[in-house]
């Protein structure tokens, strides 16, 4: 079907286990329930959006935190 072509590049190595960790507690917050078999074509189109919405939310919060030197 589709290849794919992310060419998104993680900054800091080892990061992709930390975001994983944060979309599962988001899901969790949020009532969404992650496909454990890594199929995501019968997830909606709404939660997809919601969860990455949060989870920019989430990321901006402690990237204002660190600069602030409040995040530990």
């Amino acid at each position: 079907m589709s290849q794919n072509n992310n060419s998104n590049k993680l900054v800091v190595t080892g990061s992709h286990a930390a975001l994983d960790q944060m979309k599962y507690e988001v899901a969790q917050e949020l009532g969404i329930a992650i496909p454990q078999d890594g199929y995501y074509g019968n997830f909606t189109t709404y939660d997809a959006g919601s969860l990455g919405g949060y989870i920019t939310k989430r990321l901006v919060t402690i990237g204002e935190q660190s600069l602030a030197g409040q995040y530990k």
